[in-house]
């Protein structure tokens, strides 16, 4: 397996995003940021706990444990490691979404938890996948929110309103799931095995990639990988930052945020 990769910060901020691989694993992390308003239970921060999530995973899932139970214990296994210093069961705490691949003999095997999303090549044939339970709840705030005026005081508020809304259903049936303190959310993400023999190559992207396609429509999944396997990620993210610099006050593509973290990660089998 073959792996490229570029990640790029949201302009301004630390980047939250992180993707790591050996030999048969590949693990994308997207870290859910918070608004400047909100003062987070963790003395460590998002970024950290990406970086640490992520880490445990890649080198769990390389052994012969099924990726649900490798996500589980690196889930618990993370937790652990600052639950003396942080309140790590509160709704604020750090918390990330995930996309996971791994290869095996004759099989290969993925994971997706949140708004992460992979795209396999199976033959020519493009599987997209990706987890929008987030997108259900909290509607009402996420419209206020995007009714708002762009870069407004408002707007910020609402931002703040509809983050501490989402985060009161986070790891609740009815609700979402990510990765937080709970294992249970191994349990939630979506999963799936195909034979190796089929899958020629895929992409991991967070969802600061994948709205080059996603929200802003500019070009479908099959050109996506085309760019990754004839450019590389770098480029990709670079289209992305090109759009969001064509639309600074968010009128053209409604969003949240006009830049967020954006990270491609292209594996060819």
């Amino acid at each position: 397996m073959h792996v490229s990769a570029f990640s790029s910060a949201c302009p301004g901020r630390a980047n939250e995003d992180f993707a790591t691989w050996n030999d048969r694993v590949v693990v994308l992390l997207d870290g859910a940021g918070m608004p400047s308003e909100l003062q987070a239970p963790c003395v460590h921060g998002v970024a950290w706990f990406a970086r640490t999530l992520g880490t445990a995973m890649c080198s769990l899932a390389r052994g012969k444990v099924c990726l649900p139970d490798a996500f589980a214990a690196a889930i618990a296994q993370t937790a652990d490691l600052h639950r003396d210093t942080c309140s790590v069961d509160d709704p604020l705490s750090p918390s990330a979404t995930l996309a996971a691949l791994r290869v095996r003999e004759n099989s290969v095997d993925w994971l997706v938890l949140g708004d992460c999303t992979l795209v396999l090549d199976r033959e020519g044939t493009l599987e997209v996948i990706s987890d929008d339970r987030l997108a259900s709840v909290a509607r009402d705030e996420r419209a206020a929110m995007k009714a708002a005026p762009p870069d407004s005081e408002e707007r910020r508020d609402l931002h703040s309103r509809l983050v501490l809304a989402e985060r009161a259903l986070r790891n609740r049936p009815g609700g979402y799931w990510v990765a937080a303190a709970d294992p249970r959310a191994a349990r939630a993400a979506l999963r799936g095995t195909c034979p190796r023999k089929d899958l020629r190559r895929a992409a991991l992207l967070t969802d600061g990639a994948a709205r080059l396609v996603a929200l802003f429509g500019l070009t479908d999944w099959s050109d996506c990988l085309a760019t990754l396997a004839a450019e590389g990620p770098e480029t990709l993210v670079g289209r992305v930052r090109g759009a969001e610099l064509s639309d600074p006050a968010s009128t053209r593509w409604p969003r949240s945020k006009v830049h967020d973290d954006a990270t491609a990660v292209y594996a060819r089998l």
